[in-house]
């Protein structure tokens, strides 16, 4: 299925920076869960992101990611996951965290 440019603008992608991150212990996949900053516009927000393949707690907190800022939120067990942490598969398809090779201001938007 084609989208056209429009569409795609709807999807607000932007640069957070992870502040916390937990192990979500309760999730039925394993996954950590994690609070993310995305600047004064939007502030902080929480996500769910099934990495543990590739990483723990200490090794994301600090990191920028990319994230979908602007889906509604989801109920993942008791936890409000508010946005979509952006990852892509490795050779074993498993989340490799999609950032920023260079810091950027937070709350940018991916274009």
């Amino acid at each position: 299925m084609n989208i056209n440019i429009n569409d795609f603008l709807k999807i607000e992608i932007r640069v957070g920076k992870i502040l916390r991150a937990e192990p979500f212990t309760e999730a039925i996949k394993p996954a950590i869960k994690l609070w993310i900053d995305f600047g004064p516009e939007i502030g902080e927000r929480k996500s769910s992101a099934q990495i543990t393949y590739n990483y723990d707690c200490d090794s994301v907190v600090g990191r920028q990611i990319l994230a979908v800022t602007n889906l509604p939120p989801r109920q993942i067990g008791k936890f409000l996951s508010e946005v979509l942490v952006l990852g892509v598969p490795d050779k074993n398809g498993e989340v490799i965290l999609v950032s920023p090779d260079k810091p950027v201001p937070l709350s940018v938007r991916m274009y």
